[in-house]
């Protein structure tokens, strides 16, 4: 009768771990982390991100991952979390930490300045921080022209002028980067190596040329996914081709 006995306790306490709240799952993923059972902690983060999907989840995740040593994974979550919550310091430095371990050393294309130096900003902040700065902008720019029609000064009228303006400029460059974060939260095109190794073909099909070798971890961007199994996409560096979908996994 023990081995029913122990099968059935082992059924119940399964049933309340699925059970348990969001908050519960959290602290018992939490423990088991800190205990460094990193198995339970991945699957118990892993659950946690199905029920209540954020930023933090996805990073407890992905650290839980790396200390698997499951580079491709800590990776990808890593990725997702930074997705969410793209001024996330610590994010993005164990992000930049687990990319040292992975295979593939690739070097980016240079592109135009600005676009790099814009990107940078969008990310100074989060969405929402990015929409109060722009509402707060807005209605500072409209108490100020109430304050160039209300005021005699002229003084007074040529600082609430000069003020609305900056204000307007500040207003739509927050709208802008919060547009900016919100599309990229929003479309997935860019996905993480999850094989341990891939072979990139020229054609999307096995008998294609081989072109060159991607590693798990590598981080792709999605060209073409209309086929059913292949994918075309392309790396940092500007390199192009097909790889089969089950390959990797969308950001």
């Amino acid at each position: 009768m023990k081995p029913y006995i122990f099968a059935i306790f082992l059924a119940l306490s399964s049933l309340s771990m699925f059970a348990a709240s969001p908050a519960e799952t959290k602290t018992l993923a939490d423990t088991a982390y800190v205990q460094g059972d990193y198995e339970k902690a991945v699957k118990l983060y892993g659950k946690l991100a199905e029920q209540s999907p954020n930023a933090e989840v996805f990073y407890n995740l992905g650290c839980a991952y790396y200390r698997l040593d499951d580079i491709a994974h800590g990776v990808l979550w890593f990725e997702r979390a930074l997705k969410l919550d793209p001024s996330n310091k610590d994010v993005l430095f164990n992000l930049e930490l687990a990319r040292t371990k992975t295979i593939d050393k690739i070097i980016p294309q240079h592109e135009f300045i600005l676009f790099t130096y814009f990107r940078s900003m969008t990310n100074w902040f989060s969405l929402r921080t990015w929409i109060i700065i722009g509402l707060v902008s807005f209605v500072l720019m409209l108490v100020t022209l109430l304050l160039f029609w209300a005021s005699d000064s002229i003084f007074v009228r040529k600082l609430a002028f000069s003020s609305a303006i900056l204000l307007l400029l500040i207003s739509i460059l927050a709208n802008v980067c919060a547009l900016q974060q919100k599309n990229f939260k929003q479309v997935h095109t860019s996905g993480i190596i999850i094989s341990p190794a891939v072979t990139v073909k020229s054609t999307p099909a096995d008998n294609g040329n081989d072109l060159f070798v991607l590693h798990e971890g590598s981080k792709v961007e999605i060209l073409d996914s209309s086929l059913k199994e292949w994918c075309e996409v392309s790396i940092a560096d500007g390199k192009q081709g097909w790889i089969p979908k089950k390959s990797f996994s969308l950001i």
